[in-house]
């Protein structure tokens, strides 16, 4: 199974320059990193990204995280994917851009 992180542009070139993340301010701020299913993203996306359109969509194996990733009630109660360790390239299965289109992101065909 896959999960997914939203990161923008210039954390996404960070993370490749560093070769590793501790996340986006928020998930600074939280502890933890966020991610989200392929049945949560785009409500992730419109909810926290809406105009943002400079964005990229990280997409990582939840087995290969292990025990570091705990799923934990979130928005209306339902289990979101959080990563409690840094991300490292070496977790990363693919990265796509994700533009902003007139109504909304435009995620990689085959993906929801």
């Amino acid at each position: 199974m896959l999960v997914f992180k939203i990161l923008r542009r210039s954390e996404w070139d960070q993370f490749r320059a560093d070769g590793a993340t501790a996340g986006a301010p928020v998930d600074l701020a939280d502890g933890y990193i966020h991610f989200s299913t392929a049945a949560q993203v785009t409500e992730t996306a419109a909810k926290h990204f809406a105009t943002e359109s400079d964005l990229v969509l990280v997409a990582v194996s939840a087995d290969m995280l292990g025990d570091a990733l705990k799923w934990e009630a979130s928005r209306g109660g339902q289990l979101f994917p959080h990563l409690y360790r840094s991300l490292t390239m070496a977790d990363v299965v693919w990265d796509k851009s994700l533009p902003l289109g007139a109504t909304g992101h435009i995620f990689p065909e085959g993906l929801l």
